[in-house]
């Protein structure tokens, strides 16, 4: 496993900050219902997007995913 690639990877700090932010407001003092849409957004958004970028990764080498 190659560290140095993965730590520089766009989606595993998109993915971290994901979970960061949910756990974040998941720990929060209140719980009501906008607080977890939000939280289900935020990590929806992060979902979106590294499929995204893992689509484009592998069609720029030419594979399926």
């Amino acid at each position: 496993m190659d560290w140095k690639k993965k730590l520089t990877s766009r989606k595993f700090w998109v993915a971290l900050a994901g979970l960061v932010v949910g756990v974040i407001a998941l720990l929060g003092i209140k719980t009501d219902t906008s607080q977890i849409t939000g939280v289900i957004m935020a990590l929806g958004s992060v979902v979106a997007y590294i499929v995204g970028e893992g689509l484009v990764d592998a069609a720029a080498t030419g594979t399926k995913s």
